[in-house]
């Protein structure tokens, strides 16, 4: 299958073509606003709004940025993820306190709920502003980005039913909220919510268990590439290892390396061909 050249903006539904596009609006979130606008309108998207909110110290972050670019039938908001080492350290924290989930169903991370709420009300005003056409709604993001794009829609959902997304689509996104909250995905967003994981990328496997969980709809990138709906316990320990040894001079690094955004693009674009 050739890889397809811009969005279908009358997708629906979860596609391989699909994720792979939104795999490229989140690494667009990566740049600035003057790149996001001209790969926007080169996409077919005619509108884009910025949300942006920097932080103070002691909050861990430096700021949370987000873009939503909307066409006549289709809106995308994109979430900015964060440095591999920078989320590691802090979602290392077990002294972090948790926060109430959304419509007050289960707990979420501290961190991600503060960094969401910080942009939410503008998010959701550049969605009743420029959803005039019933166009399906898409959220994503790598890493951090990845939780926050999660929890925006499950909070629009949960909040509002009738605001429920098409489809929410992440990429390396760790840990983001507690097992009632988890559920309650799983239940409204089966077939609409699911999350990469490539290989031994370091971010999914934190914060630590138990008071922390993922959704259950995996799409795992093994060793090879290769893009599976589900890998058990010891084949996915085996493939780990596996990629373990890709860079005999550096395994420890391993973790770090299958996190970045053009591993998750690159491995997508071969899951086309």
């Amino acid at each position: 299958m050739p890889v397809p050249t811009t969005f279908d903006h009358q997708a629906k539904s979860y596609s391989v073509p699909h994720a792979y596009w939104l795999a490229k609006a989140s690494e667009l979130a990566y740049q600035d606003e003057a790149a996001v606008e001209q790969q926007a309108r080169d996409w077919g998207f005619d509108r884009v709004r910025h949300h942006q909110t920097r932080f103070t110290p002691p909050f861990p972050l430096e700021d949370t940025q987000a873009y939503t670019m909307a066409s006549d039938h289709m809106i995308v908001t994109a979430f900015r993820g964060t440095q591999p080492a920078e989320i590691r350290d802090w979602l290392s924290d077990s002294s972090t306190p948790p926060w109430p989930g959304p419509a007050r169903t289960g707990y979420v991370h501290y961190g991600f709920a503060e960094a969401l709420e910080s942009v939410f009300p503008d998010v959701l005003d550049a969605h009743a502003q420029l959803r005039t056409n019933g166009q399906s709604v898409w959220f994503t993001g790598h890493s951090l980005g990845g939780a926050l794009a999660m929890l925006a829609g499950a909070r629009l959902y949960l909040e509002d039913p009738r605001l429920q997304a098409d489809g929410i689509i992440t990429f390396g996104q760790p840990r983001t909220c507690d097992r009632l909250l988890a559920a309650a995905c799983n239940e409204g967003f089966k077939g609409r919510l699911y999350r990469f994981v490539n290989n031994n990328d370091i971010v999914p496997q934190l914060p630590p268990e138990p008071a922390f969980t993922h959704v259950e709809a995996l799409k795992y990138i093994d060793s090879s590439g290769r893009l599976h709906d589900s890998m058990g316990l010891v084949a996915g320990l085996a493939d780990r290892a596996k990629g373990l040894t890709a860079d005999a001079f550096a395994p420890a690094t391993a973790g770090v390396r299958d996190h970045a955004m053009k591993r998750y693009l690159a491995a997508l674009e071969q899951n086309l061909a």
